[in-house]
């Protein structure tokens, strides 16, 4: 993000930029708007001319374990994240370009969101665009977008990302990290019963 906030950075997906901002950081928008605004435009992905991008289309995932002790207040709590109120706060406090994006269909039919939020029309294009059940050009044998909804994913996601983060580091090479992430991926594949 520093680099392309000093127009060093040919290209950034604010699809995944703006999930990983931290309370307190500087949001996405921000450098946008004061450092590289007139060098900077938005787009869907590309498609190659195949039809299908690669949209992003993520969920809170917000749920109750059954066993809580205390599910009263953990319902109000994911009313309340979800609501327009708490959308309304994070727009009193901090912008409404950093009120987090693709959350309610009301937030893009919002005036002032849509007023300083120059990727909002493409956000919700992307969104709209996904296709959960059929996400790629060619047949998949699993439902999901940027993700397989089966329960294995987080955890090849973690032991692929450590795979990649030794290569960043300089602890592997890319091509040990590339084969180790397979390597580990077909092995959990084949333990859960996906592939023989």
């Amino acid at each position: 993000m520093a680099f392309f906030g000093f127009g060093r950075g040919g290209v950034l997906d604010f699809r995944r930029v703006e999930t990983l901002a931290k309370p307190g950081s500087v949001y996405v928008s921000e450098i946008v708007r004061n450092q590289v605004a007139d060098k900077v435009d938005f787009a869907l992905a590309p498609t190659a001319g195949l039809g299908k991008g690669a949209n992003w289309l993520w969920a809170w995932t917000l749920a109750v374990p059954a066993g809580s002790k205390k599910a009263d207040a953990a319902e109000k709590f994911i009313a309340w994240a979800t609501s327009k109120d708490y959308i309304k706060l994070v727009a009193s406090k901090d912008g409404w370009a950093n009120v987090p994006p693709g959350t309610r269909t009301s937030l893009y039919q919002n005036p002032e969101y849509l007023k300083v939020a120059p990727f909002a029309k493409l956000t919700l294009a992307s969104i709209d665009a996904a296709d959960p059940n059929k996400p790629s050009v060619q047949a998949v044998p699993y439902v999901g977008v940027q993700y397989a909804a089966i329960p294995e994913f987080q955890g090849i996601g973690t032991s692929v990302g450590q795979q990649f983060s030794a290569a960043l580091s300089g602890n592997m090479t890319v091509d040990a990290a590339l084969a180790a992430a397979q390597s580990l991926t077909e092995r959990e594949m084949k333990r859960a019963g996906y592939i023989k």
